[in-house]
C-alpha cells in the first residue's frame, strides 16, 4: 500500500495497490522535487476512465517502470473529477504542446509546476504509433537532467501562451441567433443526427438552443433534425437499452458502439434534452427515455437518503472493454425464449461488434419496432411486448454480472445539475416523486457541502464556479416548484457569493479563485455540456426578474457581450451560450398572485416554454405575464394560459 490509501478519492484509492511512490496534489512532491533535483510525473485521470485503467495494468504494475518512476520522478496522481481546475489547466498545456487532450492524462513538469513535456495514454512499449512509456522515461529524464536551460525557457514560453487574454465585447442583436443557427447546421449530420462525424458527443447545449429555436420558429427542416437526433441516440448502443441511461460518448458517427462510462453530468443534461424535446413535440418515445434515465439514476447513481454518485465506469476489467453491458449471440439464445430471440436478434446486429472480440455486441435498436412487425409478420403490440419481455429478463441477467466500479463521491456541481434536471422533469412529466426527491437531496448536499460559511466541492476541497452556478440553478427551480422564498434567498446569497469570488468586472466568471500556474480560465465552450458561464447568465436574467435588482441583468449583458465574438466562432460548442442569449431576447416573467397549491398554480407550473420564469406573490386570483419590457393583460381563468402561450408563438 503506498500513501494513496489514505486518500478520500477512488480513483486514487484505486491506485494504493501499485508499488510507486504517489502523492496526491499538495505542495510536498514539489518541494521534494526541488530537493533532490528530479522532474515531477503526473498522472491524471478518473475511475470511470477505461484507458487510465488500462496504462495502469499496462506500465504501473511492469517492474521497470515503477522502478524508474521511483528513482527517476516525483509522481503524482491526480483525480480529473476532485480537481478539475488544475487537470483542465495541464490538458490546455498538452494540447499546446501538440499532444491533444484527454484520459489519462500523462504530464512532466519541473518543481515549479510548469510542464515541458506531456501526452495521453502510453503502451509500455512502441505500439499503434505511440512511443513506449519506458523510453518516454528515460528520454525524458535525460532531457531534463542534462537541458535544464531548454526545459526552463520551454516551460516558461509555454505557460505564456496560456495566459488569459481579454477578447473585445459586441454589441448584442437577434441577428446573432439566426446566424448561429446558420452555423450549426453546417455541422449537422443530416445521416445520423448529431453534429460532425466520430467520435460524437450528444452536445446537449446546442440541442437547448435548437429546441429554443424551433419553439418559436416551428421549421420543419430543423424541427425534422432535432427529432432524428433525438431518435437515433435512443436507438443506438449510446444509449442503455436495458438499464436506463446513457453512455458517455459514441466512437462512431452512428450512435452505435460507445465509450461505456455512464456519468451523471451527461445524463442530467440528455434528461433535460428529452424532457424539453417531449414538451415540444410530444412524442412517447422521448418521455420514455427521461424516465429511462431518471430510472438509471434512482437506481444506481442515488442514496435513499437523497444525493446522486458521479459515476459508473465502464469495465470491470480493462482487457474486456463494455464487458459488462455487451453480449454474444450465446448469451440471447440462453436467456430467451425462441420467440423472444427472433425479435430481440434485431437488438444485436453486427455494427455492434467490439473492436477487441467481435463476437461481443452493443445492444442497440438496427429497426424500428414498426419495420421489425413488417419483417416478421406480427402485430405491433404483440412486438412491443415481446421486447418488453425480453429486455427485462436481459436485464436481470446482467445484474448478475460484476458491475463497474460507482464513484460514490457527492460533488456538489453534479448534485446541483442532477437536481435541476429532476425538477425540470418534474414539471413536464408531473411526477412528484422527482420533486419530493431533489429537495432532499438539495436539503442533503448543502448539509454536507455549505460549511460555516464556506462551499465546497467535495469533502476538504474548496468550490468551483461550477459548483457556485449550479447549486444557484437548484435552489432557482426549487423556489419555482414549491414557491418557497427561502430558496430564492439561498440562490441570491450563493450568486452573491460567487461574484465577489469569481466575477470578473470585464464580463464572466472566473473558474477558479486560486493561483495556478498563473493562468486564469473564463471560458464559455460546451465541454460537452454548456459551460457554468452560459448557465450563470441565463441565472442572472433570472435573478434579475426574481429579485428586482437590475444589476443581475446588467451583469448577464456584460458576459454576453465578452464572450459573443468567441461563441460566434465556435459554433456547436457555444450551444449554451446562445441558448443563454436566446432567453435574453426571449425570458417569460410570470407573476403567479395565485395560490401557488391552486389548480391554477399548478397549470402553469407544468407549462412548457423554454425561458420561463415563476415569481410567487400574494393570492390576487390572477398571474400577469411579462416579455422584455411589455406586461400583457392578467389571466384570470385557468385554461387561458395555455391559450396565451400558443398565441405567443404565432
Amino acid at each position: 500500500m503506498n500513501r494513496l490509501s489514505k486518500e478520500k478519492s477512488p480513483y486514487l484509492q484505486h491506485a494504493s495497490h501499485q508499488k510507486i511512490d504517489w502523492y496526491s496534489w499538495s505542495e510536498k512532491p514539489f518541494a521534494r522535487a526541488k530537493a533532490e533535483g528530479k522532474p515531477i510525473f503526473m498522472s491524471s485521470g478518473a475511475i470511470w476512465c477505461h484507458w487510465c485503467h488500462v496504462m495502469a495494468k499496462e506500465c504501473f504494475y511492469d517492474k521497470e517502470i515503477v522502478n524508474l518512476l521511483n528513482e527517476k520522478f516525483i509522481c503524482i496522481k491526480l483525480d480529473r473529477d476532485e480537481m478539475p481546475d488544475i487537470d483542465r489547466r495541464y490538458q490546455m498545456a498538452n494540447s499546446a504542446m501538440g499532444y491533444g487532450g484527454g484520459w489519462p492524462l500523462s504530464i512532466f513538469m519541473t518543481h515549479e509546476k510548469k510542464p515541458f513535456f506531456g501526452g495521453t495514454y502510453f503502451p509500455p512499449d512502441d505500439k499503434w504509433g505511440k512511443p513506449g512509456f519506458r523510453k518516454v522515461l528515460k528520454t525524458v529524464y535525460d532531457f531534463y537532467i542534462n537541458k535544464q536551460d531548454e526545459v526552463t525557457r520551454y516551460s516558461d514560453n509555454l505557460l505564456d501562451t496560456l495566459k488569459y487574454v481579454s477578447t473585445p465585447t459586441s454589441e448584442l442583436n437577434e441577428d446573432m441567433l439566426c446566424d448561429a443557427l446558420t452555423a450549426m447546421s453546417g455541422q449537422f449530420d443530416k445521416e445520423n443526427g448529431g453534429f460532425g462525424s466520430s467520435p460524437k458527443f450528444p452536445m446537449p447545449g446546442a440541442i437547448e438552443f435548437l429546441l429554443s429555436s424551433y419553439y418559436f420558429k416551428e421549421d420543419r427542416v430543423l424541427g425534422d433534425f432535432i427529432k432524428q437526433t433525438m431518435n437515433r441516440m435512443v436507438m443506438g448502443g449510446f444509449h442503455d437499452h436495458l438499464g436506463g441511461g446513457f453512455h458517455r460518448y459514441s466512437v462512431d458517427e452512428a450512435w452505435i458502439v460507445p465509450h461505456f462510462e455512464k456519468m451523471a453530468d451527461d445524463n442530467a443534461w440528455l434528461l433535460r434534452n428529452y424532457v424539453d424535446a417531449y414538451a415540444v413535440f410530444g412524442e412517447e418515445i422521448f418521455k420514455e427515455a427521461a424516465h429511462g434515465v431518471i430510472r438509471f439514476f434512482m437506481e444506481v447513481l442515488s442514496e435513499e437518503g437523497g444525493c446522486f454518485y458521479a459515476s459508473q465506469g465502464a469495465d470491470v476489467n480493462p482487457d474486456d472493454e463494455g464487458g459488462y453491458f455487451t453480449w454474444t449471440r450465446e448469451d440471447f439464445s440462453r436467456v430467451l425464449n425462441s420467440d423472444e430471440l427472433r425479435i430481440m436478434e434485431y437488438f444485436l446486429g453486427e455494427r455492434g461488434s467490439m473492436h477487441h472480440d467481435n463476437s461481443k455486441r452493443v445492444i442497440f435498436a438496427s429497426l424500428g419496432i414498426h419495420e421489425i412487425a413488417d419483417q416478421i409478420g406480427m402485430d405491433v403490440h404483440k412486438v412491443q411486448e415481446t421486447i418488453k419481455i425480453g429486455k427485462k429478463k436481459l436485464l436481470a441477467e446482467r445484474d448478475r454480472r460484476q458491475p463497474p466500479i460507482i464513484d460514490k463521491t457527492l460533488y456538489t456541481s453534479l448534485n446541483g445539475m442532477v437536481i435541476g434536471s429532476f425538477l425540470k422533469a418534474f414539471r413536464v412529466l408531473n411526477d412528484l416523486s422527482l420533486k419530493d426527491f431533489a429537495l432532499k437531496s438539495l436539503e442533503r448536499i448543502m448539509s454536507l457541502r455549505f460549511i460555516n460559511g464556506e462551499l465546497f466541492h467535495s469533502e476538504g476541497v474548496r468550490a468551483l464556479l461550477d459548483d457556485y452556478i449550479y447549486l444557484v440553478e437548484a435552489h432557482i427551480y426549487a423556489y419555482e416548484a414549491s414557491s418557497d422564498a427561502a430558496y430564492l434567498k439561498t440562490a441570491e446569497d450563493i450568486m452573491d457569493f460567487c461574484i465577489v469570488r469569481l466575477w470578473d468586472d470585464a464580463g464572466g466568471f472566473f473558474d477558479t479563485d486560486k493561483e495556478i500556474l498563473g493562468v486564469k480560465i473564463k471560458a464559455v465552450e460546451d465541454i460537452p455540456h454548456p459551460s457554468s458561464n452560459s448557465m450563470a447568465i441565463g441565472l442572472l436574467l433570472k435573478l434579475a426578474f426574481l429579485t428586482n435588482k437590475k444589476l443581475y441583468k446588467e451583469m448577464a449583458e456584460k458576459s454576453l457581450r465578452v464572450f459573443c465574438s468567441r461563441a460566434q466562432s465556435i459554433g456547436v460548442h457555444a450551444g449554451g451560450y446562445f441558448k443563454a442569449m436566446h432567453a435574453y431576447f426571449n425570458q417569460l416573467n410570470i407573476t403567479l398572485s395565485v395560490n401557488p397549491q391552486s389548480e391554477f398554480a399548478h397549470e402553469v407550473l407544468r407549462s412548457y416554454h423554454p425561458h420561463m420564469c415563476l415569481s410567487y406573490s400574494d393570492d390576487k386570483g390572477f398571474i400577469t405575464p411579462c416579455l422584455k419590457t411589455f406586461c400583457f393583460e392578467p389571466i384570470s381563468r385557468k385554461g387561458d394560459f395555455k391559450a396565451f402561450l400558443s398565441n405567443l408563438r404565432k
